[in-house]
């Protein structure tokens, strides 16, 4: 069978499943079961199929992954992530815009000790959401940080698609993690930016108040115990990586510790914060992984068939440079990330694009932090982007989709500039890497 065949049963079977509502690890399990029947032989094929599909969620690079997302769960339910925006909101005093701006500070440091964005922008939106709007902030200064900054903890470490991701494109997880940070720091000071510039323009998107007035000593008390303490966590995850004193799971396990030791410190942690977090980790946890069997295995179908080695060739054919070629793969993503989930998009993806990285003598890791970037602007993009909808969820009722995506528009500007300025200073994303090795 000719690859472009094999491809179009594979991966068109593969899109007309999701098109017709198939959940997606659904979807990916049928068009495995038909490859591996046209493909690999039928019946001895799917002995095959059931032996790859068992390692693919057995490896150990996939571990951090249920971690950080409990150290999410975790403080989120105790209230330790409250009391953060609690001290950084008396530290902000009265500055006009000051709820804009406690999002994209409480947001970021949210984001580095969690590694879900579902999470952070469910939490900024129940948090500061109904207190902006009492305060008479327009839809657009509410909408848009919190969408974007929510979309930090995909980047941000600990992030668990980069985990994913450094897993499946057999990258240094460790070495993605840590490339993550930098660049995630600098979009978020680019919403600080459009905040100011916004607010500039017009002053009554946050309207001026008179905010209660903390003396140093109660700033300070409130910083010393609500915000100091977690730094414990970041340099777990993230210090200890860096300094190659763990790997991304014995950092990950660190992690965890550390916010359980925080919240027990605190006597926040019961055992209704404990089943919430192990609950909410559980379900999560499963969906991925049940993904990850299908698009694992679908990969090797793909290469079986020669579909991979063909589409490869044809892409590579055309004789582009490499960042035209690089353009093309993010227009891909982008596009792809209006219909279909980050995880879906980076299965169906990485195995032919990886490939491509190679031939050209792209930075693996460097690619891997703007592919993150890539699939973070897909949470935004409509008709399908999963912040759209988490935050319609959460908004007042009578909010349209037209107004949460017009919010977050400057912000996806913001995202195509840092992918911009990665492509001319790649050091941006390949410089804390290197100084681990």
């Amino acid at each position: 069978m000719d690859w472009y065949t094999a491809a179009l049963l594979l991966i068109g079977g593969l899109l007309f499943l999701m098109f017709l509502g198939f959940p997606v690890a659904i979807a990916f399990l049928v068009v495995n079961a038909a490859g591996v029947m046209i493909f690999m032989g039928g019946v001895p094929g799917l002995e095959q199929l059931v032996a790859n599909a068992t390692s693919s969620v057995t490896s150990f690079a996939l571990v951090p992954v249920p971690l950080f997302l409990i150290m999410g769960e975790l403080l989120f339910h105790s209230g330790l992530a409250f009391r953060v925006f609690n001290a950084l909101d008396k530290l902000l005093g009265g500055i006009p815009g000051r709820l804009a701006y406690l999002t994209v500070g409480g947001g970021t440091i949210f984001a580095t000790l969690s590694g879900s964005s579902m999470a952070n922008t469910a939490m900024l939106g129940t948090t500061l959401m109904p207190d902006m709007i009492k305060r008479g902030y327009k839809p657009y200064i509410i909408m848009g940080p919190i969408l974007a900054t929510g979309g930090l903890a995909m980047i941000i470490p600990p992030s668990s698609l980069a985990v994913l991701l450094g897993s499946l494109a057999r990258l240094d997880v460790g070495a993605l993690l840590i490339a993550g940070l930098l660049p995630g720091l600098i979009l978020a000071v680019f919403y600080v930016v459009i905040i100011a510039v916004a607010i500039k323009i017009d002053p009554d998107a946050a309207p001026a108040y008179a905010a209660e007035r903390h003396s140093f000593a109660e700033i300070a008390f409130a910083m010393l115990r609500d915000v100091l303490p977690m730094g414990l966590v970041v340099f777990a995850v993230v210090g200890m990586i860096l300094l190659g004193w763990a790997s991304p799971t014995e950092s990950a396990a660190c992690g965890a510790l550390a916010v359980t030791i925080l919240a027990a410190f605190n006597r926040c942690l019961t055992w209704e914060v404990l089943s919430k977090s192990l609950m909410g980790t559980l379900r999560v946890s499963a969906m991925m992984l049940f993904i990850i069997l299908g698009s694992t295995t679908f990969s090797q179908i793909l290469a079986f068939s020669g579909a991979s080695r063909g589409m490869v060739g044809f892409a590579t054919g055309f004789e582009l440079g490499p960042y035209a070629m690089l353009l093309a793969m993010l227009i891909v993503l982008i596009v792809l990330g209006m219909f279909m989930d980050q995880l879906s998009i980076m299965m169906l993806t990485l195995p032919i694009f990886m490939p491509i990285v190679l031939h050209y003598a792209f930075d693996p890791i460097w690619f891997g932090v703007v592919m993150l970037l890539a699939l973070e602007l897909s949470l935004t993009t409509p008709p399908f982007g999963l912040l759209l909808f988490v935050m319609l969820g959460v908004a007042p009722k009578g909010t349209t989709m037209r107004q949460v995506v017009l919010a977050t528009l400057p912000f996806v500007g913001a995202t195509l500039v840092l992918i911009l300025l990665l492509v001319l200073a790649p050091p941006i994303a390949t410089w804390l890497p290197g100084l681990m090795r």
